[in-house]
């Protein structure tokens, strides 16, 4: 009995002294990791790290032209980026071609109020928040833009205020890159509601409101 816990014991020792034999340069070898050295490191599963490319703005002999990025084939369009409606991307009556007369864009109780949100953050500071071109920006020594209530802003068509704001005009600059189109046309629409209000004939208050006018 004791002679077989003495070699359970015995493999028990050997087992542990061979797995520190086992493990010691392991450990050793984590030790001088980041040292530097002429040796290559050991890359056991290189994949893709180490692929044959050329890299942005990079030479090339290959090509003509001596550079390694080249241009999209002509008439490539980026997918979603179609835009084939004039109307609504770009503002232009397909059957004239020329600046639409209307917004795309119907009018509701909602929309406007998001036009009127965003014309307070991109054209109130010129526009003035009444449209009447008397903007805080006055005050800092900026050209006064034109008034929206003039007889010649209130004749333009939509698709024409839609391409001032898109590609910018005199003084104003574009703004397609910070207002959506979606937004621009909510921005024309409001306008619109803007001209009205500061032209509006007895005919455009509703009867019951006309009728608690009269009584006052």
């Amino acid at each position: 009995m004791k002679r077989g816990m003495r070699k359970v014991e015995r493999g028990r020792i050997g087992f542990i002294r061979l797995s520190l034999v086992l493990c010691l340069p392991i450990v050793l070898g984590g030790c001088f990791r980041g040292l530097p050295s002429d040796k290559p490191p050991i890359h056991i599963n290189p994949n893709m790290d180490h692929q044959p490319k050329f890299k942005a703005q990079s030479a090339s002999t290959f090509f003509a032209d001596g550079a390694a990025m080249r241009q999209p084939v002509a008439g490539t369009v980026a997918r979603g980026k179609l835009h084939e409606d004039d109307l609504y991307w770009r503002g232009i009556d397909p059957t004239t071609g020329k600046p639409c007369a209307k917004s795309p864009v119907a009018v509701t109780e909602e929309s406007l109020k998001r036009g009127q949100e965003r014309f307070n953050i991109y054209c109130s500071m010129c526009h003035g928040q009444a449209g009447d071109g008397q903007g805080i920006m006055l005050k800092k020594g900026f050209v006064p833009p034109p008034t929206f209530h003039s007889d010649l802003i209130r004749g333009y068509p939509d698709g024409q205020i839609f391409q001032a704001m898109s590609d910018g005009i005199r003084n104003m600059p574009s703004y397609k890159g910070q207002i959506p189109v979606a937004d621009r046309w909510l921005i024309v629409n409001y306008m619109r509601a803007l001209q009205r209000s500061q032209h509006a004939a007895p005919t455009d208050v509703p009867a019951e409101e006309r009728a608690r006018l009269a009584g006052r």
